[in-house]
């Protein structure tokens, strides 16, 4: 099994940054893509931010400039650098990740999910 830990997440007042992590552990033979995810009140769960093993980066036209998604493949662990924090970037955020097996297969773990709240 496969367990995804994030930690990072908080109350923050607008313009401030936080930066969140989720690290992977267990039967992990390699990763392909991670990537944060949040979900606010009555709201659908939406893409932050992705990276590939490789380093490629996507972003959510809402986050461009102001969040930077970055991975430490040698600890399994995804970052996001969240910086001029708005009060409309307030949700829960979801880290996810493509875990490869050694025998070849793959499965789409997520994480438990942080708080993320921006109010002054």
């Amino acid at each position: 099994q496969v367990q995804l830990v994030e930690s990072g997440g908080g109350l923050v007042q607008p313009g401030g940054s936080l930066r969140l992590s989720c690290a992977a552990s267990g039967n992990v033979f390699s990763i392909y893509g991670m990537g944060w995810y949040r979900q606010a009140p009555g709201k659908q769960r939406d893409l932050v931010a992705a990276i590939t093993s490789g380093g490629s980066t996507n972003y959510a036209d809402s986050v461009k400039g102001r969040f930077t998604i970055s991975r430490d493949n040698a600890k399994n662990t995804v970052y996001l650098q969240m910086n001029y924090l708005k009060p409309e970037d307030t949700a829960v955020y979801y880290c996810n990740a493509d875990i490869r097996y050694s025998d070849g297969t793959s499965e789409r773990y997520w994480g438990q999910g942080t708080q993320v709240t921006v109010s002054s």
